[in-house]
Formats: C-alpha cells, sequence, structure tokens
C-alpha cells in the first residue's frame, strides 16, 4: 500500500495515516457489500423490503401512533385522498374512533376533478376503495394496488356500455403519474411498510376530488349523472375524518 507524506512526517504520522486509510477502505467495502446482498429490483419480495427498511422506518413510524395513543400497528388504517389539495390523510382505527396519524404530500397527479371513466384518459380514480396487494418490484420503486375498478365503477361502466373502464391503480414511489397516486419514495417506503404490518385487508383508501368537510363536493359540468351519487357516498364515508 503506498501512502502519501512530506519530509516533515515522522513515523508515527505515517502510521496514523495508513489506520485512517484503512479504516476508510473497510467502511467503504462494507457499504459495497451491503448493497450488493440487497435483493435487486425484479428478485426483492414483500419480506426483503421489511428486513430492509424496518430498522429505519419502523422506530419513526412506531413513535407517530404513540404520539396520538394509538397502538402499533393499527386494527383498522385508512388514508384520504384529495386530488385538489394534493395530500393524503394518514387515520388509524383505535376502538371505534379514528384517529389522525400524519399527511403526505402528493408529489405527482395526473387528471382533473371527476373519476375515472375509461383506460388510458389518465384520471387518478374518485371513489371507496381498499389496498389488494403490495409491489416490491415496481418501476415506481414501490407500489400499492388498490381494486379499481370497484363494484360502483363497473355497475356504471356497463350501464354507460363502458366495456374498458381501466384497471392497475397504484399508489407508488417517485413523481410521475398516468392515473395513479405518485407519493415520492421516502413516503411510499414508510407507507409500503405500514400497510404490510397493518395487513392489506385493513387499508381502506378514500379518494376525494377536494375536501368535503369544506363543503359539499359539485361534479363539474358535463360529468355522468351517476357522479352526484359518488360525491354523497364519499362524503358519507369522509364524517368519520373529522378534524
Amino acid at each position: 500500500m503506498n501512502v502519501l507524506y512530506s519530509k516533515n512526517m515522522d513515523g508515527m504520522d505515517v502510521l496514523k495515516y495508513k489506520a485512517i486509510f484503512t479504516a476508510l477502505l473497510t467502511m467503504t467495502t462494507t457499504l459495497v457489500q451491503a448493497n450488493w446482498d440487497y435483493p435487486k429490483k425484479g428478485y426483492r419480495t414483500i419480506n426483503d423490503i421489511v428486513q430492509h427498511y424496518s430498522p429505519i422506518l419502523e422506530p419513526r413510524i412506531s413513535l407517530m401512533f404513540e404520539q396520538v395513543g394509538v397502538q402499533y400497528p393499527p386494527e383498522k388504517v385508512a388514508l384520504f385522498a384529495l386530488k385538489e389539495e394534493m395530500q393524503v390523510e394518514l387515520w388509524a382505527k383505535d376502538g371505534e374512533a379514528w384517529v389522525y396519524i400524519k399527511r403526505y404530500d402528493i408529489a405527482k397527479i395526473s387528471g382533473k376533478s371527476g373519476p375515472k371513466l375509461r383506460e388510458g384518459d389518465h384520471q387518478v380514480p374518485e371513489g371507496i376503495y381498499q389496498v389488494i396487494g403490495l409491489n416490491p418490484n415496481s418501476k415506481y420503486h414501490l407500489s400499492m394496488q388498490l381494486n379499481y375498478p370497484n363494484e360502483f365503477d363497473l355497475k356504471y361502466a356497463q350501464l354507460e356500455k363502458r366495456n374498458r373502464p381501466g384497471a392497475n391503480i397504484f399508489i407508488h414511489g417517485k413523481a410521475k403519474s398516468v392515473g395513479c397516486l405518485a407519493m415520492g419514495d421516502i413516503a411510499i417506503e414508510e407507507l409500503f411498510l405500514l400497510v404490510e404490518r397493518s395487513q392489506i385487508q385493513n387499508v381502506q383508501v378514500v379518494i376525494s376530488p377536494s375536501d368535503p368537510r369544506k363543503g359539499p363536493l359539485v361534479p363539474a359540468y358535463g360529468q355522468p349523472f351517476w357522479v352526484t351519487q359518488l360525491y354523497r357516498n364519499i362524503e358519507k364515508e369522509a364524517q368519520k375524518f373529522g378534524r
């Protein structure tokens, strides 16, 4: 090993710099090896993600719940997405009450006010949904799939003979959206771990065009007749989010 030194260095100086260099080399090797050992995208399992992020994120997540007096993981979780406000609120059920935990900013959203009607319209759906799957290998870092189209969506798609209402709607990372809620990587890591710990069957997602707590939801001009009923359903569901 070559070590740079000046004529003014004595033997102790050389030994000191050798020790520093060796420590840095060991640390770099360890970091590279840790990165190498982490499964590459396309081969990761949900358990890989949990094991990788849990030591980093779990203390912070559990503290959020502890600060509002809710057990972690909670028995029920709700994500209340507000398109106009570009926010997702995290709520948890504690006994009979729903408790506000945290607000996340939406990094990117596509489309405009109004429900999703057809494949390729780039609209973020509006309605009451469930998380039905976790994807550890998403091209948008991590993602959570919603059950769009749900029964309500399918009922009116069939009535209007819309044969391709669309599918594959996710909450995911990054900051690009073509009909999904893009939350950025840091937020989706936290949400992914929380949803896995809470179990997906216990996670509801309510997507609203705007905040119904500020006033009634009003369909935009030209939207289908049934959007009024959809908005009444969202308003009713949102009553439990009474900040």
